[in-house]
């Protein structure tokens, strides 16, 4: 009997949720094919099976959470497609509903007494972890009983571990009331649309809570006369995009480029905390905020340092292409020394953008707007754009952060400059 293990897909996830099982008990399945599909905190994973042979038995359903190395179902190499879809499919089928039957008309009965794991509530199946299980059936805890500390409600082995089973009773009580207050804003349905958050959407909102509670983030302004720039992108663009059999020539790759330049200056902008540690990164590989129908992703244009502008534009456009086709890989996704994050295609003028993970620092583009000006004693109308970096105070201090954003606008604004830097 060959298991199916939930596998390591990178060092930052530890668990997934199971989306749906592309195959069922009884069917026959290839080595090497693809049969469940697992939602984690960045992507979806396809899980394949290492052996050949027949789906014997599914051990967590869709919906459920799972760990990496948790075993999810079992695989028959020496099984036939056809042997459990007759016999045993008949004979067993009967004997699986009679089981299930007295225990859920018994477990209303046996539930002060807490003799029996239950693994279900009236809201729907407790989310726990697999050794969490383990030890509530060992205890014989009622999961639907653990008041977890998870704000997402998830039951981890520490919450059973800590259950106070003389205390079950009374929250038994609460539990009981509990869908009375709920049911109240039922009555106000027309005015008010619930839906329930995505995985990626609580990792989302979980890391940007965390990032602002465990950084001492800071945010430092300027703004950049766009004048330069787009004069020499306007001169350039058609013969960039014909070399370059059909890239365009955007604002991206000039700030891409401008930021490794100024990484270089400025090497605490590219470092990390890392315990009671500072990492200096010795690469630049810039993330790009990109808005997809699923929220905002930030894959990662590598080796900045080492390409060219039309390098850059094609890997932004590749990147962006396969974020809004969801076909983004964790490889895309992790290990970002800076990020770059453009508020400014949707109309935004000014804002402070939150450090992305484990990052020391984030660069806020805005709109590009038409406004009066001093230039050489005299008030000229030019396209202006503030710019906004968001940085971790614990390792840039505020000299580190003024001179790293005065650099980024210096090279913008006298691009020649910056074409020497590539």
């Amino acid at each position: 009997m060959a298991d199916i293990i939930v596998p390591e897909l990178a060092e930052s996830i530890t668990e997934g949720e199971i989306v749906r099982w592309v195959k069922n008990v009884g069917d026959t399945v290839e080595k090497g094919e693809f049969i469940v599909e697992l939602e984690t905190d960045k992507v979806n994973a396809e899980i394949i099976s290492e052996e050949a042979g027949v789906l014997v038995e599914i051990l967590a359903q869709e919906g459920d959470v799972v760990e990496v190395g948790a075993v999810i179902a079992k695989v028959d190499p020496n099984g036939t497609a056809s042997a459990p879809a007759a016999a045993p499919a008949k004979e067993e089928a009967p004997v699986k509903e009679a089981t299930p039957a007295p225990a859920k008309e018994e477990a209303p009965k046996a539930a002060p007494a807490a003799p029996v794991v239950e693994e279900t509530t009236a809201n729907g199946r407790v989310i726990a972890s697999p050794a969490a299980r383990k030890l509530a059936r060992e205890k014989g805890i009622d999961l639907g009983a653990i008041n977890p500390v998870d704000p997402q409600g998830r039951v981890r082995v520490q919450d059973v571990a800590a259950h106070n089973p003389a205390a079950q009773q009374a929250p038994a009580q609460t539990q009981a009331a509990a869908p009375t207050p709920k049911a109240t804003p039922a009555a106000d349905e027309s005015r008010v649309e619930v839906v329930k958050m995505t995985r990626r959407q609580k990792t989302a909102a979980n890391r940007l809570l965390e990032v602002s509670q465990g950084t001492a983030m800071l945010t430092t302004f300027n703004e950049i006369d766009m004048t330069n720039v787009m004069a020499l992108r306007k001169r350039k663009k058609d013969a960039f995009m014909e070399k370059h059999d059909g890239t365009k020539l955007g604002f991206m790759s000039f700030f891409t480029k401008a930021v490794t330049a100024a990484l270089k200056a400025y090497p605490a902008v590219n470092a990390k905390i890392v315990g009671e540690e500072i990492h200096y990164n010795k690469f630049f590989d810039v993330g790009i905020a990109v808005s997809t129908p699923d929220g905002l992703v930030v894959p990662n244009v590598r080796d900045t340092d080492r390409k060219n502008f039309a390098e850059i534009e094609g890997d932004i456009a590749d990147l962006a292409v396969k974020a809004r086709n969801k076909k983004l890989a964790l490889s895309d996704l992790e290990g970002g020394s800076f990020t770059i994050t453009n508020g400014g295609v949707f109309g935004s003028l000014m804002s402070t953008p939150i450090i992305n993970g484990d990052q020391a620092a984030i660069l806020g583009m805005h709109n590009i707007v038409q406004r009066p000006i001093a230039v050489n004693g005299e008030v000229e109308v030019r396209p202006m754009m503030y710019v906004a970096l968001s940085y971790d105070h614990r390792i840039i201090n505020g000299k580190e952060s003024v001179g790293f954003l005065k650099m980024v606008k210096e090279l913008i604004e006298n691009p020649e400059d910056l074409l020497l830097e590539a």
